[in-house]
């Protein structure tokens, strides 16, 4: 009987490469995102903290797509990315054909995104399996972003430009309900040099020095959060597939400079969004910054 169970264990990993091949050739036409997270590098660019012991949990599966050093030995969904861990896949799957149990996984959770620190096969194999979830012991790490399974390297980038910019202004602890989202890699960055520059004039205006988190949260209030109310109440993003509240505050400033640029009179911020708005209708909007440099480098 051990002799079927090896076969089939023998079986199921050929199965596994195969499939973790096929995913490797689409993942090459596609785009999308094939090893699996390193904590390292989600440690360093989102300054996280922790770990803290959560005890034992029972983890969805599909949620683990990170790994604490062993990030190159699997796929995203991990499926075992070279023969040399058919030896140890094996002898676990046999373990599952033999309904032996197997102690608890380790794992560290950011977000939504679980870290595998020790049982990386006994995960692959569930997940081959078929298993909705697994028993693990989880420790959490603090992080000021909301990571995802589905989480790309653009991504990352544009989260690690976030926690600097909550690190730069902790609007999360002055407004707690903010919730900025950019996919536009430099819109944390512009957005910092906005508040610099309404600190400024908030300065000349009212005649005296103005702290910093006095600036952020009147900019907040009363810059950013009027443009998001015209977004919202003429429900604009709809015609802007896979872009963010964030991503159109940034254009209707560029569309508010260019029109100051052409000689018109600076308007307030919810003039400015509808006004945006309604030439938007009417013809193409003009790309962000970094989109326009796009366009340059391609043609």
């Amino acid at each position: 009987m051990l002799d079927q169970f090896s076969e089939q264990a023998r079986s199921d990993f050929q199965r596994a490469r195969f499939k973790a091949f096929m995913n490797r050739a689409w993942a090459t036409l596609s785009g999308q995102p094939t090893t699996l997270l390193s904590y390292d590098e989600i440690k360093e660019k989102l300054h996280i903290g922790g770990p803290i012991y959560r005890g034992m949990q029972t983890v969805r599966v599909e949620q683990i797509t990170g790994s604490l050093n062993r990030y190159h030995e699997f796929d995203r969904v991990f499926l075992p990315a070279s023969d040399k861990l058919a030896e140890r896949w094996q002898s676990v799957n046999r373990a599952f054909y033999q309904e032996i149990s197997l102690p608890p996984v380790v794992l560290y959770k950011v977000g939504e995104v679980y870290f595998v620190v020790d049982g990386h096969h006994r995960v692959s194999v569930a997940r081959e399996q078929g298993q909705i979830f697994i028993e693990a012991e989880v420790r959490e790490c603090a992080t000021r972003v909301n990571l995802t399974p589905n989480l790309r390297l653009e991504d990352l980038e544009i989260l690690g430009n976030k926690v600097n910019f909550l690190e730069r202004t902790s609007l999360d602890s002055l407004r707690p309900n903010a919730n900025i989202k950019v996919t536009i890699p430099d819109g944390f960055d512009r957005m910092l040099e906005h508040i610099a520059v309404h600190r400024y004039f908030m300065g000349l205006d009212w005649k005296r020095d103005i702290s910093e988190e006095e600036a952020i949260t009147h900019w907040y209030d009363n810059v950013y959060m009027p443009v998001v109310n015209v977004i919202r109440d003429t429900d604009i993003l709809k015609d802007f597939p896979g872009k963010t509240e964030g991503d159109l505050y940034l254009w209707v400033l560029d569309h508010q400079r260019y029109l100051v640029e052409e000689g018109e009179t600076l308007q307030p911020p919810e003039v400015a969004a509808r006004t945006f708005v309604d030439e938007g209708v009417k013809k193409p909007v003009r790309k962000p910054r970094s989109d326009r440099g796009k366009k340059r480098k391609k043609q």
